[in-house]
């Protein structure tokens, strides 16, 4: 399927691996010049070159801490003419309330909740002055499943949740686009260091952490190109009547959270 995102730009957050590094590969395949970007300019590189391989696209590699808002706004100002933004960075750690510090939440937040909020802050205001624009922010389920062993993400993933619909609702009239992708559990290193922690906290082992993948849906978690496939869709012309929405890619688990 042709997305029709040939000859524009994409900015994607926490692009160096997982969710971020496969949503770059997407949109690179769909003739999407990309702005990669993560703390590590290592891992950038290796992503660079692995597109370099397979799409005749500009990428553009910028390594930066997006939790400090003057990294923010020097990326804004280095790269203005942005079509989509995908907001990906972020990996909020697990525990329950009495297991995270003020101060771990804090730095979650200031990367992840913070972090997308001035990035929306900035790319809105340049793609309001143009009237044309997308923002894909990558949330996830636990707005949704309210897990407790989870909970700082759960907070923050709910509140990414609500500003993409409360932005994503009035932004037609500046002609821009703003959803919230929410996926459940992902193959990801992050979503393999919490199952880790689950299983030692349970059993003792953290290498018992393949057995909590069995009562998922299908017995596996998603893989990040699935997730990167909905974020180039979302973003492109083919889904242009899409604002304020939460797409939820979690094979039925919020939907019969409640049930258990």
């Amino acid at each position: 399927m042709d997305l029709k995102l040939a000859g524009k730009t994409a900015l994607i957050t926490g692009a160096s691996k997982g969710i971020g590094r496969a949503a770059a590969e997407v949109f690179a395949a769909e003739g999407c010049n990309v702005v990669i970007v993560s703390r590590s300019a290592e891992a950038l590189a290796a992503v660079k070159s692995a597109i370099a391989q397979t799409s005749n696209v500009r990428v553009d590699t910028v390594a930066a801490d997006l939790s400090d808002s003057k990294a923010v706004d020097k990326l804004a100002k280095d790269y203005p003419d942005i079509d989509i933004l995908v907001n990906n960075a972020g990996a909020i750690p697990g525990g329950t309330l009495l297991d995270v510090s003020e101060e771990t939440w804090r730095k979650a937040w200031d990367l992840k909740v913070f972090g997308y909020i001035n990035m929306c802050r900035r790319y809105y205001a340049l793609m309001k002055a143009r009237k044309d624009g997308v923002i894909i922010n990558v949330v996830g389920n636990a707005a949704d499943t309210h897990d407790p062993e989870y909970i700082c993400g759960v907070a923050g993933n709910a509140s990414l949740t609500a500003f993409s619909q409360s932005l994503g609702c009035v932004s037609p009239r500046d002609g821009i686009r703003v959803v919230a992708l929410s996926p459940g559990p992902v193959e990801t290193d992050r979503i393999v260091t919490l199952m880790k922690k689950k299983a030692k906290d349970r059993t003792g082992d953290e290498n018992n952490w393949q057995d909590l993948r069995k009562p998922l849906p299908f017995q596996r978690c998603a893989t990040p190109e699935e997730i990167g496939a909905m974020a180039a869709f979302l973003a492109s012309p083919l889904s242009g009547y899409t604002s304020g929405s939460v797409v939820t890619i979690d094979a039925g688990l919020s939907a019969r959270a409640g049930a258990f």
